[in-house]
C-alpha cells in the first residue's frame, strides 16, 4: 500500500481486480447536506466496493453520534461484511474528502493499519474514467477481522479536560466558525452553542480544495493563522467526531500526526451542564 494516507484513482484502476485489495464505500452526510448515502451507492459505486455505514458501524447503545463500538462487536460487523484480517483497504466518499478520514481512523483505531483513502474521492474516481456499477454490491464471504482497540488515539471528556487545563495538548475543534462561537444553534437538541474554553478552531473546509487536502504549505498556513502549532500534541474535535478526523488526517500529512480524536466531540460536551463552555473568538 502506499506510504502516504492517500492512493490515487490509477493507482486503484491497476489494483481494482487484486484479491487483497478491499474497497469501501464510506460516504455519510450531514442532514443540511439533503444527501442519501445508501441511495447513491445503489445509483453508482465503484465495482466491488462495500458499503461501510459509520452509524451502523457505531455504538447504538451509547446515546451519542458515531461512538466507537466495542472491538468484538466492530470485528464481528466487519467479518460479516467480507473484510478480513490482512486486506489493504481503500476508503472512499461521495464528495471527495469528507467522511472517508472518518472511516480509516476507525480503522486504524482497531488495527487495520494498511488503510489508505482514496484522493478526491468517488468524483475523482469518475473524472478519471473508473468503472462504476450499481445495484446493492455483492456479497462477500464472511471473514475472520480481528479488532485491537488502540485506547491512546482515543480521547475523552476527562483527557480533553486535562489537556486544556495544564496545556499538555491543542484541542483543535474542526467546526464551523459561527458554530465554534456559539453564533449558531446545535443541529442536536439539548447540546449548548459554543466551544470549550482555550480550543482552536481550524473548519475541516479550509483544509481542502476541490476534495482533496491542500499542499503542506498551505495546509501550515492554515494551522498557523488559527494559532495551532502541528509540532506540538492536538487531539482534534468537531460535532460528533467525523470531521475531526479531517483535521488529523491534515496533521498526519504533515508528518505531526494527532495525538487522538476526541470520540464524544462537542455532542458530549455541549450536553454536559458540568462541562464549562465558551463563546465568541
Amino acid at each position: 500500500m502506499a506510504t502516504t494516507p492517500f492512493v490515487t484513482a490509477e493507482w486503484l484502476k491497476a489494483r481494482i481486480a487484486a484479491p487483497d485489495i478491499v474497497v469501501l464505500d464510506g460516504s455519510w452526510y450531514l442532514p443540511a447536506q439533503a444527501r442519501d448515502a445508501a441511495a447513491e451507492y445503489r445509483a453508482g459505486h465503484i465495482p466491488g466496493a462495500v458499503r461501510f455505514d459509520i452509524d451502523a458501524m457505531s455504538d447504538g447503545t451509547s446515546g451519542l453520534p458515531h461512538m466507537l463500538p466495542r472491538p468484538e462487536v466492530f470485528a464481528a460487523r466487519m467479518g460479516a461484511l467480507g473484510i478480513g484480517d490482512g486486506a489493504q483497504i481503500v476508503v472512499y466518499d461521495g464528495l471527495g474528502l469528507f467522511s472517508a478520514p472518518r472511516v480509516r481512523w476507525m480503522l486504524q483505531v482497531f488495527g487495520a493499519r494498511d488503510a489508505a483513502i482514496l484522493e478526491g474521492g468517488f468524483p475523482a474516481w469518475v473524472a478519471a474514467g473508473g468503472p462504476v456499477e450499481d445495484g446493492e454490491g455483492r456479497a462477500r464471504e464472511p471473514r475472520p477481522f480481528t479488532a485491537r482497540l488502540d485506547n491512546g488515539a482515543v480521547a475523552d471528556a476527562q483527557d480533553v479536560a486535562r489537556a486544556l487545563e495544564s496545556g499538555s495538548a491543542q484541542v483543535v475543534d474542526a467546526r464551523s466558525g459561527p458554530r465554534f462561537r456559539g453564533e449558531e444553534a446545535e443541529p442536536r437538541p439539548g447540546v449548548r452553542p459554543g466551544h470549550m474554553p482555550g480550543a482552536r478552531n481550524v473548519h475541516y473546509s479550509a483544509l481542502q480544495a476541490g476534495g482533496r487536502l491542500k499542499e503542506p504549505d498551505a495546509l501550515r498556513a492554515v494551522f498557523a493563522e488559527n494559532g495551532v502549532d502541528p509540532g506540538k500534541p492536538v487531539i482534534t474535535t468537531c460535532g460528533s467526531g467525523v470531521t475531526a478526523a479531517i483535521v488529523s488526517l491534515a496533521l498526519e500529512s504533515l508528518g505531526r500526526p494527532a495525538r487522538a480524536l476526541y470520540d464524544g466531540s462537542w455532542s458530549e460536551w455541549g450536553s454536559d451542564p458540568e462541562r464549562p463552555v465558551a463563546t465568541g473568538a
